[in-house]
C-alpha cells in the first residue's frame, strides 16, 4: 500500500505531462507500461499484518495506488490521494472533519447534492450550516469568523467556479482568512480540475473531486477523491472510507486512470469550444443571459483571469421565455445530450431547477451546458437551431 508519510513525486514537468506519466509502473525490461487491474477482495495474510501490508480490499488495493499517486502529483500534494466510491462519498468524508454540532459555511450555489447532504446532517447531527455568496469575500469571511453573535465556523467549503452559477471565489484570500479564524478549508475542485487551479498551493487543507466528471472524462464510471497534505486529516478520511464502506471498485479506478491520461487534451479542447460558444450565445437574440468567465463582462472574469489557468467548459444560459423556453431548447437539440452530470467528452445540457434540491436562488430558466470535445461548428449549429425553433 501507499505509505501516507511518503512525499509525492518532485518534478518540474507541467500538469499536462504529469497526467500522462504519473502512476506508471517502474520501468523494467519487458515490464508493462500500464498498471494491472487486480480483481481480488482479500489477500494472503496470517499473524499480525505489518505496516502497509495489503489485507482486504476495503482497506486498500494495489489497483487504487497508481490513480491516487497520479492525482496527488496533479494537485501538487505531498501525500497520496484517497479514492472513493463516488464524489458524494468523498464530500461526505471531508464534511466528517467537522465536529459534532459544529458549524460549516458554504456557497449558496454549491452542487445541489452537497446542499442536500448538509441539510440531512443538519437534521440528524445538529450540523450548523450557513450559505453565503462565495464571490463576496468580506461577507464570507464575516460568516466564517462568526460575527453578529454567530459562533466561528469549523469549516469553510468552497466551490470556484460554483455549480451551476459559475461564481468565482478569491480562493487565496478566503483560505488565508478562514485558517486565521481557525477553520479548515475544503475546496471542491471538480469544475476547475488540477489543470485550472491547485487549491492546496492556494491555502486549502483538503481538495475533493467528483472523479466521475473531468478526471475520468468518459461518463462511464462513478468515483470521487480527496487530497490533502495533512497526515492527520488524511488518516481521518481514510478511516471514514474504510468504516463507512465508501470504497471504489478496482476496475472503475483503472478506467479513471486511463481517462486521466488525456485530461489535458480534453480540457483544452472543451475550454476552447466553450469560449467560442459563450461569445456567440451572448450575442444571440433569444438568449437573455450567458455566464462564462471568459466573457469580458462576466462578473467573475477579472478574478478568473487572475486565479485560474483557463476559464473552464461549463456555460450557463437563460433563454428568453422562461423555464418553458429552456425546456424547449433541451427538447430540440439533437447533438447535445439532455442529461445530468458533466465533464465527459460529449456535450450535454440540462435545466438545473428541475431538481428539488437545487438552490432556490438558481434561476428557474437556467440551462447548464457542459461543453465537450466535438467540432465546435457542429455544436453551434445544433444550439442555434434549438434556440431558433418556433415555440
Amino acid at each position: 500500500m501507499n505509505d501516507p508519510s511518503a512525499t509525492g513525486p518532485t518534478t518540474d514537468h507541467s500538469p499536462a505531462t504529469i497526467a500522462v506519466t504519473a502512476g506508471r509502473p517502474t520501468r523494467t525490461q519487458g515490464g508493462p507500461v500500464n498498471p494491472p487491474v487486480v480483481l481480488s477482495s482479500t489477500y494472503v495474510s496470517s499473524g499480525v499484518p505489518g505496516p502497509g501490508e495489503l489485507l482486504y480490499t476495503r482497506n486498500g488495493t494495489e489497483t487504487w495506488q497508481p490513480f491516487e499517486e497520479a492525482l496527488s502529483a496533479l494537485e501538487d500534494a505531498r501525500l497520496p490521494a484517497l479514492v472513493f466510491g463516488s464524489g458524494m462519498a468523498a464530500i461526505a468524508a471531508a464534511v466528517s472533519l467537522v465536529p459534532a454540532g459544529g458549524r460549516l459555511v458554504l456557497p449558496r450555489h454549491s452542487y445541489q447534492m452537497s446542499l442536500a447532504l448538509m441539510a440531512d446532517l443538519t437534521t440528524r447531527t445538529g450540523l450548523q450550516v450557513e450559505t453565503v455568496d462565495i464571490a463576496d469575500t468580506d461577507a464570507t469571511l464575516a460568516a466564517v469568523r462568526g460575527t453578529d453573535g454567530r459562533p466561528a465556523a469549523d469549516l469553510l467549503w468552497i466551490e470556484s467556479p460554483t455549480n451551476p452559477m459559475l461564481e468565482i471565489a478569491d480562493l487565496p484570500a478566503l483560505a488565508a482568512g478562514a485558517r486565521a479564524a481557525g477553520a479548515l478549508v475544503v475546496v471542491d475542485n471538480t469544475f476547475s480540475t488540477p489543470l485550472g487551479q491547485q487549491p492546496l498551493r492556494m491555502g486549502a487543507d483538503v481538495v475533493v473531486h467528483s472523479v466521475t466528471k473531468y478526471l475520468a472524462g468518459h461518463s462511464d464510471v462513478v468515483l470521487g477523491a480527496a487530497v490533502t497534505d495533512n497526515p492527520a486529516l488524511r488518516e481521518r478520511m481514510a478511516t471514514y472510507r474504510t468504516v463507512h464502506g465508501a470504497i471504489a471498485g478496482p476496475w472503475e479506478v483503472w478506467l479513471a486512470l486511463r481517462g486521466l491520461r488525456t485530461l489535458a487534451l480534453r480540457v483544452e479542447r472543451a475550454q476552447d469550444n466553450a469560449a467560442v460558444l459563450a461569445w456567440r450565445l451572448s450575442r444571440h437574440p433569444r438568449v437573455a443571459e450567458v455566464r462564462h468567465p471568459s466573457l469580458p463582462d462576466d462578473p467573475g472574469h477579472v478574478r478568473a483571469s487572475r486565479l485560474l489557468r483557463g476559464y473552464g467548459s461549463i456555460i450557463g444560459i437563460r433563454p428568453r421565455g422562461g423555464p418553458a423556453a429552456a425546456d424547449a431548447v433541451v427538447d430540440a437539440v439533437r447533438l447535445w445530450l439532455p442529461a445530468t452530470s458533466l465533464g465527459g467528452v460529449e456535450s450535454s445540457l440540462e435545466r438545473r431547477r428541475r431538481f428539488p434540491t437545487e438552490s432556490p436562488t438558481v434561476p428557474a430558466d437556467l440551462l447548464r451546458l457542459s461543453v465537450g470535445i466535438e467540432d465546435v461548428e457542429d455544436l453551434w449549429a445544433d444550439l442555434e437551431q434549438a434556440l431558433d425553433t418556433e415555440r
